[in-house]
């Protein structure tokens, strides 16, 4: 068997390099490298400096040194301790003091507790715009659809994307023109006639079924609340003002229950004392009333499609009587 000598010097013998032991390998290894060097059969190439290996994110936001960007922020609920937090108040408080849904609304839309008198007034509106009876068109696409055998969700969703403009969807526009009306002291005369030359028709004035002999009686419930609990009535008593005059051009031209609530509302924010007036501006701009509107509303909705389901209703097609064929 060959020696470990008669290895590195039969490789001696054959041109390679040999070192005499490990201990010199970096020296000749430099050494041979020089050499090339300078004989120029090669050419050195510059040093790079290693790029540092970035420390792992979990420990860095551990050790404070850096702070991830979020992705959503939430201000008015937080479920990362022992218990969820509606606008920093615990579930456990919210059901040891007995809140009910106006309470828990005022906290998570608003990011307050409001006053016993608003949250019951909110109560009121969720329970007078629950429903209207199967005719509506919320209601009328939300039985279609449900007839049609679609699920709650598909049901519900089609009632409610009929809200807008025509139906329960002027809360937001009758609290905007009432307050714009009302803070630039305008009377009724100017503040309808200027909405007639701009070709607006008056956001929560009119009704399809109601007239002046024939009042809603969810808009004098709201009014006799509001009147016997709230501070102020400023707003609403305008647009009863309003209402006068309109009548006075059409008998159906009646406060509907979009102005009663969109009125009441402002007088609610305003009486309160707990919102400025910048808030108040932002709260109707952004379109909280409408907001009221749409979870009242769901209610009777999911009502109408478990109702359509439980008759066992079948698929429906509107009669050829109704419907007006022309060329």
């Amino acid at each position: 068997m060959e020696s470990a000598q008669a290895k590195n010097q039969a490789l001696k013998e054959a041109g390679a390099v040999v070192p005499t032991s490990y201990e010199t390998f970096e020296a000749v290894i430099k050494e041979t490298f020089d050499k090339l060097v300078e004989e120029g059969k090669i050419t050195p190439v510059k040093e790079v400096t290693p790029p540092q290996i970035p420390e792992d994110l979990n420990i860095a936001i551990k050790s404070g040194k850096v702070r991830a960007p979020t992705h959503i922020i939430s201000t008015i609920s937080d479920d990362r301790g022992e218990e969820p937090c509606y606008a920093g108040v615990p579930m456990s408080n919210i059901i040891e003091r007995g809140y009910g849904v106006g309470d828990v609304i005022s906290l998570l839309w608003f990011k307050r507790s409001l006053p016993r008198y608003c949250t019951q007034f909110i109560e009121i509106c969720i329970m007078l715009c629950a429903d209207h009876g199967p005719c509506v068109s919320g209601a009328h696409n939300t039985i279609v659809t449900a007839r049609a055998g679609k699920d709650l969700v598909s049901s519900l969703v089609s009632g409610l994307l009929t809200i807008g403009p025509r139906f329960g969807g002027a809360i937001d526009d009758a609290a905007r023109y009432f307050k714009d009306a009302y803070d630039r002291s305008l009377t009724p005369y100017e503040f309808v006639e200027g909405m007639k030359k701009k070709g607006i028709r008056v956001p929560g004035i009119g009704h399809r079924i109601k007239r002046g002999d024939n009042r809603d009686k969810r808009v004098e419930l709201l009014q006799k609340f509001a009147r016997t609990h709230f501070p102020s009535v400023k707003y609403m008593e305008y647009a009863v003002q309003v209402e006068t005059y309109t009548l006075s051009k059409a008998n159906n031209l009646v406060l509907n229950v979009d102005g009663a609530i969109g009125s009441l509302f402002l007088d609610l924010l305003a009486g309160s004392g707990m919102f400025s007036k910048q808030e108040i501006d932002e709260i109707v701009e952004i379109g909280y009333l409408n907001g009221l509107f749409v979870l009242a509303r769901s209610i009777g909705l999911i009502g109408h499609t478990f109702d359509q389901k439980r008759l066992k209703q079948p698929l429906y097609r509107h009669p050829w009587e109704d419907v007006l064929y022309t060329k």
